[in-house]
């Protein structure tokens, strides 16, 4: 049985100082199997297109499926997830932007210490990003880490690099040095989940399990009256509550998996990077 994840006064006050909550409960063993099933069946389906894709550009496969596949959008309204999030962000806001994050038994993939914030161009900290566990998160298996308190400090310098086998985008990462001993892992039991701050760093390590994938989504939910600079209007989900501002484009739930989805399910990751700067105040590579 899982237990509210609604939040308490103090877990409130926590996420204030520190920048984030974890461990939340947010599904049970059933509904973790079901998605975990879900979830093998889809990236099997993609096999052959992922094997053409570096680890770096394979958010064109696994960001933004909650607009496309049935299942991927059940999870982002999960009541349980919700509760914890409106303890956070109030009783109407939006299910924006959503990326699996998968490291296979042998994986190389990492995750730099970034600030998602420096990217987003949003308005308002009005934000906060929920990762899900369907598998074991634990420093064996590469769980995030993050820094507490960093999201009460200036903006930090990034700069890109060329590694392939980060998985953000362009290898973007902080121009300052992270003191290990600093850092906090997110050990998360499948069906848990945490809660952190646009502006916290985190990344994460490769996975050494011999015999353990991690198998995650971060769900990065905005308030309703959160507004983005950007050329086109961004799109999102209504994931409680009321929209009385009109901001986002609301999709409808997604419907039935057709012979278009995957070329809707492009168009709808390409318009959601085009509103993720390119351009913001970087350093030099190494």
């Amino acid at each position: 049985m899982v237990t509210s994840s609604k939040l308490t006064a103090a877990q409130q006050e926590q996420f204030e100082r520190d920048g984030y909550l974890c461990p939340l409960p947010a599904l049970d063993a059933g509904e973790t199997r079901r998605f975990l099933a879900d979830y093998l069946a889809y990236s099997e389906e993609h096999q052959e297109r992922l094997a053409t894709l570096p680890p770096r550009q394979r958010y064109k496969v696994f960001s933004e499926t909650h607009f496309v596949l049935p299942w991927v959008h059940e999870l982002v309204v999960h009541p349980r997830i919700l509760d914890a999030v409106e303890g956070v962000l109030g009783p109407n806001f939006l299910a924006w932007n959503t990326t699996w994050f998968t490291k296979m038994v042998g994986d190389k993939t990492f995750v730099s210490w970034h600030q998602d914030g420096t990217y987003w161009k949003l308005s308002s900290p009005k934000v906060v990003t929920a990762w899900v566990a369907l598998t074991p998160s634990n420093p064996i298996t590469g769980c995030m880490r993050v820094v507490p308190g960093t999201h009460l400090q200036p903006l930090m310098e990034q700069r890109e690099t060329a590694d392939q086998n980060n998985a953000l985008s362009r290898g973007q990462e902080i121009a300052v040095e992270v003191k290990e001993e600093d850092a906090v892992d997110f050990v998360l039991r499948p069906g848990e989940m945490s809660l952190h701050n646009l502006w916290i760093v985190h990344g994460s390590n490769p996975n050494t399990s011999p015999d353990t994938a991690r198998i995650g989504i971060a769900i990065r939910y905005v308030s309703t009256e959160v507004r983005q600079d950007s050329p086109r209007k961004p799109v999102a989900v209504l994931a409680r509550g009321q929209d009385r501002y009109g901001n986002f484009e609301l999709l409808p739930a997604p419907g039935p998996v057709t012979a278009a989805t995957t070329q809707r399910h492009t168009e709808l990751v390409d318009h959601i990077r085009s509103s993720i700067t390119t351009d913001a105040k970087v350093l030099p590579t190494k």
